[in-house]
This record gives structure tokens, C-alpha cells and sequence, in this order.
């Protein structure tokens, strides 16, 4: 799963990639609207895998992971003529959700390109060219299809006019300023339009960039969207965080007041956004935490662990983390009775452990 992180220029969001993946990539007064992607992979943080990895001392601890890639290039006016640079389209195009970063902090050597620093004012510009980049996408699609449908000798039911009707509510929904998000769309209808990967239609999280010395602030204002929800952070602290040697950090975010970096309850936001949760699979050899959409079934989480699993599939043995957490052991899992078998149709819970039982 990819998380796209993108912003008006010097809103910071460089910053807060280097932050998440302890990169390098170049950050400053520099603008640019060509569509380069600077994406690298980070861990989900998770204490019950460390929690877990503490009872079993395995020889390999793996977490789950997320993608998050810093797409460069939104900029008021973006879109004007036919919409987004075509590479640019294509990078927004390929992430499966959205970071918003908006600035909120305040600094002379890196001037906002408004002359002003107002969050809420570019977010709403931020948004709008995402509106128009679909929009100018669903236009052009209309047209081709009532075209073809002049053509056609004898009108046709479904398919094509099915398809139209709802291009031309989504242009409307666009029109008034409204995401595709917001539509109350059928399955039926989301999967009809999926191949078009509109902008808008995608989760996303606002991140309001704040400087150090900022106080919380209420953030109502950044999340009236459904399927949207934010979060402030402090850019630049959490970068030097992610620089700091480990065994340092717990100090430096004491001075503070943190109990963790802003960064961790950042990703963890990301996973819960995508729809995401993760189930683990425990042992001497290794403690893993694997990545499942919510709702996901005994059977597709074997799938997850390897496609034989899953053809082979006969039943799977699972306990809650905190069961497991209390016991201790597998053995006297077993012994409660904590330790259950479920079936393929079995709808995993967030943070189950399993074991799968197969034969092929």
C-alpha cells in the first residue's frame, strides 16, 4: 500500500518524508512541478510485536510495513488548461491514499509562496486542484462516451449508459466543490469507476505542519470530508528524531513531554486509513505481524502467508493477542482453552494470532 505525501510548495512535506524514512531527500526553497517521487518503506510501529517478540526471543522479528512516497508538484494553477502534468497524474494516480500536508509554521527564510502562512486557506486550494484534475478527467470521458453513443444505430441498455449517468453525478458532486468521497457510491458503482483512480476518491489524512514551539489546536476545520480525518505535527522536531541515535531518543523526547514520536501515531493513522490491520504469527524462529484489510477472512490471511496456505487451507488455530499476552505460553493457551480452531469463512479481528493448519 502506497501513501502519497503531497502539499503546496514549502508546506514542509519533504521534511516529514525524511522524517518517516529517515531519508536525505533535498528539502528548502525550491520548487518544482515535474512530477518526481522520492518513496521509500517503513516499519508500522507496534508494541505488541515487540511485546510478542519479548515472549517467544525469536531469531527473526519482522513488522509490517507501509509505503510512502513524497510526490512533488501540486501547486495552485496546477491543473489549469487539461489538467495535471501527465507524470505528475501518474505518480498521484498510483497511491492509494493521501497525506495533505498543509504549513503552519512561520519562517523568514523560507517564505510562503502566499505571502501569508494560513492553513485552512491552503487546503482548500490543495484540495481544489485535486477536484479539477478529476474533474477534467470526467469531462473527458463524457464526451467520449455520449459521442459513441450518437454513433450507436440502436441505443444500448447497461454498460456505457450505466457508466455515463453516474460520470455526469460525480461531475455535478466536482462542480459544487464536493470530493468523490463524499457520494454515498454503491459497491457497484465504486467498482465502475476504480480503473479511473480519481484523485478525490481517495482516503486521505490532513497533516497540519507546525513549527516547534507550537500549542495543540483544534483541527475540526481540516476534517469536515468524509473518509478524511488530521493530525498536527512538528516537521522539523520529528526530523531530527528520526536523525537522533537510538539510544538517545527516549531522552530527547522526555525534554519534551512525548511519550513517542508524532511520527509513530502518523503511521499507525496511514494503516488505520488504508482500512489495514494486522495479524501475527508467532514462534522460535520468527514473530511476524502481517497486513490484512479489515474484514479479511481465515482464508485470505493464509493467502497472505504464502498461496499454498490458502489452497490447502483446513483450519486455522487462533488466540487473541492479549490472551496470548496473559498466558504466556502456547501450552497453557492450550490448556485454558484460549487457543481456538476456525474455519475459512472464520473474519479475523486486529491483532489475532494464527496458525494454519493445511494439506497439499
Amino acid at each position: 500500500m502506497d501513501v502519497g505525501i503531497i502539499g503546496l510548495p514549502l508546506a514542509g512535506k519533504t521534511t516529514i518524508f525524511n522524517a518517516l524514512t529517515q531519508s536525505n531527500a533535498q528539502t528548502g526553497n525550491y520548487l518544482s512541478t515535474r512530477g518526481e517521487v522520492n518513496t521509500a518503506v517503513v516499519d508500522v510501529p507496534d508494541p505488541r510485536v515487540d511485546a510478542l517478540s519479548a515472549l517467544f526471543s525469536p531469531r527473526k522479528t519482522t513488522r509490517a510495513k507501509i509505503r510512502f512516497s513524497d510526490v512533488t508538484g501540486i501547486a495552485r494553477g496546477s491543473t489549469e488548461g487539461a489538467g495535471l502534468e501527465p507524470r505528475l497524474l501518474a505518480a498521484l494516480s498510483q497511491c492509494d491514499a493521501f497525506l495533505l500536508v498543509v504549513r503552519a509554521f512561520e519562517d523568514e527564510s523560507v517564505p510562503h509562496p502566499e505571502g501569508s502562512v494560513n492553513p485552512l486557506r491552503d487546503l482548500e486550494t490543495l484540495r481544489l486542484e485535486l477536484i479539477l484534475a478529476d474533474l477534467a478527467i470526467v469531462e473527458r470521458r463524457i464526451e467520449r462516451l455520449e459521442k459513441g453513443a450518437k454513433r450507436a444505430a440502436v441505443p444500448r441498455s447497461g454498460g456505457p449508459e450505466q457508466e455515463l449517468a453516474l460520470l455526469r453525478r460525480i461531475a455535478e458532486a466536482l462542480s459544487r466543490g464536493q470530493l468523490i468521497t463524499d457520494l454515498n457510491l454503491t459497491e457497484e458503482e465504486r467498482l465502475l469507476i476504480r480503473g479511473f483512480q480519481f484523485l478525490t476518491a481517495k482516503p486521505a489524512l490532513v497533516v497540519v505542519n507546525e513549527s516547534e514551539e507550537a500549542d495543540e489546536r483544534d483541527l475540526s476545520w481540516a476534517n469536515h470530508h468524509r473518509e478524511t480525518s488530521a493530525l498536527s505535527l512538528k516537521g522539523l522536531l520529528e526530523m531530527e528524531i528520526a536523525q537522533l541515535p537510538g539510544d538517545e531518543v527516549p531522552e530527547f523526547l522526555s525534554s519534551y513531554g512525548l511519550k513517542e514520536p508524532g511520527l509513530h501515531r502518523l503511521v499507525r493513522e496511514c494503516y488505520r486509513l488504508l482500512g489495514l490491520m494486522s495479524f501475527f504469527t508467532v514462534g522460535e524462529d520468527e514473530v511476524r505481524a502481517w497486513t490484512v484489510r479489515r474484514g479479511a477472512t481465515a482464508v485470505e490471511a493464509a493467502g497472505v502467508i504464502h498461496s499454498d496456505l490458502a489452497r490447502g487451507f483446513i483450519r486455522a488455530e487462533v488466540i487473541s493477542y492479549d490472551d496470548m499476552i496473559a498466558c504466556g505460553t502456547l501450552a497453557e493457551a492450550r490448556k485454558r482453552g484460549l487457543l481456538r480452531l476456525e474455519g475459512r469463512e472464520y473474519v479475523l479481528r486486529d491483532g489475532d494470532i494464527l496458525n494454519i493448519r493445511f494439506s497439499v
